[in-house]
């Protein structure tokens, strides 16, 4: 899939910040240049890109970086979509609210033992337009959700091809079985 076209100066910004910062600066940087970006209005995406799709939330590529550093995805929510519990893969991952409102539940791992764990709730958020997150392994355990009955956009860049996650199905007992989850992304 072939990159989308956007702001050449929001991708200028996020090539400074991904190629010249420390692996721990990275997301707080990236995370301040999507604020930025759409506090001043300099990131447009393009129109079939916030579309959303029937079943399920959108998943298309916006920005693929040609060394492989990260990776710019938009996500549009119809009513009622969201994730289930899932991880990165331990990739990190900035989430920005492009338009909208989504629920964030974010969970601590408390236990876990063989493919079966344990999660308790952290805490959940109603995060509008502008807001953004960052998740840094080990702490990367959410669920995302569309808080609003018309759809959201949000702008997710991560630090590398996520390619799978690993989703939580919840069990009987309380626990959760970890299975992989192979992604792929909207035409």
């Amino acid at each position: 899939m072939k990159n989308a076209q956007m702001s050449g100066a929001v991708r200028e910004q996020l090539d400074a910040v991904i190629h010249r910062k420390t692996e721990s600066e990275i997301p707080e940087a990236v995370k301040a240049v999507l604020i930025d970006a759409l506090k001043c209005g300099s990131l447009a995406l393009p129109a079939e890109y916030v579309q959303p799709v029937e079943g399920s939330y959108a998943r298309r590529l916006l920005h693929r970086d040609p060394s492989g550093s990260y990776t710019m995805v938009v996500m549009t929510w119809g009513p009622g979509q969201r994730t289930a519990l899932h991880d990165h893969a331990g990739i990190w991952c900035v989430e920005c609210v492009v338009d909208g409102n989504m629920e964030v539940s974010q969970y601590d791992l408390t236990s876990g033992e063989g493919e079966r764990f344990r999660f308790e709730r952290r805490n959940t958020v109603i995060a509008g337009r502008g807001t953004a997150g960052c998740l840094i392994p080990p702490f990367e355990y959410h669920v995302l959700a569309n808080a609003q009955e018309k759809p959201s956009v949000t702008l997710h860049v991560y630090g590398g091809e996520m390619d799978h996650c690993h989703v939580f199905e919840p069990q009987p007992d309380g626990s959760y079985l970890r299975l992989r989850k192979e992604l792929c992304y909207t035409q």
